[in-house]
Formats: structure tokens, sequence, C-alpha cells
């Protein structure tokens, strides 16, 4: 009889894995059903705010496999299907058709948790009013370009269709400073609208170091983005009609048609944290190197797997284990679950923590740990600033970086890399997230043999500068 593979979770983490398994086994020997409370699978959520932008045509083109597709792989996946329970003792999970609201309990022999995460809407007056939207789903980003094309004033209105004194109406309050509100605001830019950033942190990107940080609020700035740093948002309120006028900060009141919140994620583990499953300090769940989900003893629980959003996973710098919700991650964890279901034996290392996003021109990078997670961690540290060109300087359209880089002291291990600049720039940070997998220090990281021309480089690669600075600093 053929084992009973189920997973929970129809996008990176768990297709991959459902994907990964049939690749080594076939419908005899492994027969897979795959639950999904929403109508898309394996789409791309980080694209979204390209598509809001209007960058993106459609929304297809961020579906990387759609259910047919899957479905004639032989994975037997139920759309509108929500797991409501699950009973990791007697191995079965029950779930409900959102149509019918028909329940039923299904078995299985191996289980993968594959619920994502959650974007942070909080509890506060009018943050759940229409006009009120979080772009973590494609749903979601469709009710945002509803919301605008409501708002677009009528053909004719204004010269050029601008709208005139409608376009002056027009205001989007992004609330959130990260990488999907820093997207957001660039998204609503584009659309025309008058944007302004609400962000609780000194300065947006709280990723970065306020010092790089400060460059991104200086670019926005001067693309006409009211940045209003330091400030919580408390109320969303509502005209006549019920939907937004303003936000309400702790800076003041700030006019809007349309509020976007960028607040962050959580995991989405209310299913897990039913069953008893342990968590960890920030709400995900606890897997070992081959995506075992881990008992309270730290022992893996027998044929239950966990990968994507929902997991924390161990960092490689801090050791220590962080929420880190990102598609390249989800994908990953996919790949080694299902490679382990089809009998190989596969390992996921850790992760350093790597991002990249931009704002119009500006490009946006980090690695491994900042200022305050190197502290945090314990860790003896120095950094240093260098600024460069991505070319040649003398080289046409040499865009100007900045670089930080944190080293240990004494050991002279890399910890961090920071990367703020224009257009090929920040890629470079894909040489830093090498050199922290491998425990490279400063000084290896000088002589490593990178590319060089004219066009793409100088002959000293500013991350490498960087490390001849830190160098004499340890």
């Amino acid at each position: 009889m053929a084992e009973h593979l189920v997973v929970i979770g129809g996008d990176a983490a768990g297709m991959s894995a459902a994907s990964q398994a049939r690749r080594r086994r076939g419908a005899e020997e492994l027969r897979i059903t795959a639950f999904e409370r929403g109508s898309i699978t394996s789409y791309s959520a980080c694209g979204i705010p390209y598509w809001v932008g209007g960058e993106v045509a459609r929304a297809e083109q961020l579906i990387a496999r759609t259910p047919e597709q899957h479905r004639a792989h032989g994975i037997d996946l139920r759309l509108r299907t929500e797991v409501t329970e699950l009973d990791p003792a007697g191995r079965r999970v029950r779930s409900r058709d959102l149509a019918s609201g028909a329940e039923a309990w299904t078995e299985y022999d191996q289980l993968v948790i594959a619920t994502g995460a959650e974007p942070v809407r909080p509890a506060l007056p009018g943050f759940h009013a229409p006009g009120v939207h979080t772009v973590h789903t494609i749903p979601e980003g469709q009710a945002l370009l509803d919301t605008l094309a409501a708002l677009a004033p009528s053909e004719g209105a204004g010269e050029g269709g601008s709208g005139g004194e409608d376009a002056e109406r027009r205001r989007a309050v992004v609330v959130g400073g990260g990488y999907i509100g820093v997207e957001m605001a660039e998204a609503m830019l584009r659309r025309g609208y008058r944007v302004t950033l609400v962000h609780r942190t000194p300065e947006p990107m709280p990723g970065l170091d306020p010092d790089l940080g400060a460059l991104v609020r200086r670019t926005m700035t001067e693309l006409g983005i009211e940045v209003v740093p330091g400030a919580a948002a408390t109320e969303v309120l509502l005209g006549p009609d019920g939907r937004p006028r303003a936000v309400r900060s702790t800076a003041g009141e700030h006019p809007a048609d349309v509020v976007v919140l960028g607040l962050g994620v959580r995991p989405r583990t209310a299913l897990a944290r039913s069953a008893g499953l342990p968590l960890g300090p920030q709400g995900g769940l606890r897997t070992d190197d081959r995506m075992r989900v881990l008992d309270a003893d730290g022992e893996p629980i027998p044929g239950l797997w966990a990968g994507g959003d929902c997991v924390e996973v161990r960092h490689l710098v801090s050791g220590r284990h962080q929420h880190i919700a990102l598609g390249t991650h989800a994908n990953k964890h996919g790949l080694v679950i299902g490679s382990n279901l089809g009998g190989e034996d596969a390992s996921f290392p850790g992760v350093v923590g790597t991002a990249i996003t931009g704002i119009c021109e500006l490009e946006i990078a980090r690695t491994g740990l900042n200022e305050r997670e190197a502290t945090a961690a314990g860790l003896d540290w120095t950094a240093v600033v260098i600024e460069s060109t991505a070319r040649a300087g003398y080289y046409p359209g040499a865009a100007q970086l900045t670089v930080k880089l944190l080293a240990e002291r004494g050991s002279g291990r890399l910890l961090g890399l920071q990367i703020v600049g224009g257009a090929g720039a920040a890629k470079r940070i894909d040489i830093a997230a090498v050199a922290l997998s491998c425990r490279l220090t400063v000084r290896e990281l000088i002589f490593q043999d990178l590319a060089y021309a004219p066009p793409f480089s100088p002959v000293w690669d500013p991350v490498l500068v960087a490390a001849r600075k830190a160098a004499t600093q340890i």
C-alpha cells in the first residue's frame, strides 16, 4: 500500500516539498494530498508590489505553477480547503471545504506543515476598514488595485487625465518602513499618489543601521515621499463612507484616501499551537537541519515536517534561531523536505539573513548582522563605512554606493555587510553572503578573486575596499 503524504499549504515550501517527493517516488509508492485554503498555488508574494505599481502587467505572471500543473504531476491538490485541526498522535488532520462547509478527517503517514505567515494588522481603530490593505497574497493585491481603480478620477477630469484637483486629494499612507513598506511606497508613487510613509523606527529599513537607513530616507524625500520617522500609527480615521480619510499617529494626522500596511508578518502557527507543538520565541515551529519538527525535548517528531514562513531557522552568524520570512528559504526548505521524503539525506544548514530591495533607482541590500544584532549576540565588533562606485569611476554611468561592514574584533570574522547605492550596487551583497556562510575573515575576503572590468567594477571592488579598511581595525 502506498505511503500517504499530506501537505498543509500550497505555496513555496509545501508545493516544493510535494513536487520534489513526487520526482523521487511515483504514485504507486507515494500518494500525495495537499490542502490549500486559497485558490492560487506557487506564486511570488515578493512580486505583488511590482504588480501593484504597474511594472508587472498581470497577476498570472506571478504564478510559477498552476493547480492544474500540480495535479498533472500526480498531486491531489484540494483548493479552498482549510485544515482546522491537527492530531499528531493519531496521524490525521481535519479539513473543511470552504464552499460547502463539509468536514473530514484525513490520515497520513508523513505530514508537511507549510502554513506560511500572516501580515500584521493591529487591533486598532479603523485598521480593518475598507480601503486599509495588506498585500501578502494575490487576492489582497487585487483588492488594493480595485480600491485604486475606484479612487481614479473620472475620464476626462483634469488635463491629460491626471484628475486636476482630484489628483491633489489622492493620498496614500503606508504604515511600516520595512521591505514591504518601502516597496509599496514606490508602487503608490508610480500610481501617481502623494505618499506618506509612517514608521516607528528612527530611519526606514530597520534591517539596516540608522546611518545607512538615513540614505534611504534622503532618497525617498527627494522622490517626494513624506517620511514620518519615529511615529506609531494609532488609528485610521474614517469618513462618512466608512473609508479612510487620514491616519493618526504619534506625530499627528496624515491625510489618506488609501492606507497600505507594511508592518511585517508573523508565523501562521495557530494550528500547530492548538495541536500542542512547541514554538520558538518568535512564534515559529522549530525544526532540525532535515526540517523535521522538534518536540519540547528537541527530538524529531516521527512523520512531521515543516518549512517556509511558519518556521524559525538557525542564523549561521549569531547561532540563534530566527523567523525570517523569505521565498528563497521556503523553496529550499521544500527541496530538503521532499528530498528526505524521497529517500535522500538532505539538510538545510541555516541562513545568514540576506535580503535585497530598492526604491526607484536606489538599491538596498544587507546580509549577516547589523550593529544591534551583533550586540544582542554578545559579539565584540567593529564597523567601517566606505564610499565608492559600482563601476570604475571614470566609466560613464558609475553610480555612487555606500558599503558598511561589521567584523569581529580579534578573530577578524566577517559579521555583516550593508549596501545602499545606485545601479549595480546591491547584488554585491552575494559576495558577503557566501563569505559569511564560509566563515571567512575580512583578511581572507580581501583576496577573493572577483571579476573586474571597468563597466562592472572598480579594480578594487567596494566590498574588498571595506574589508581592507576593517582589517586595520580588528
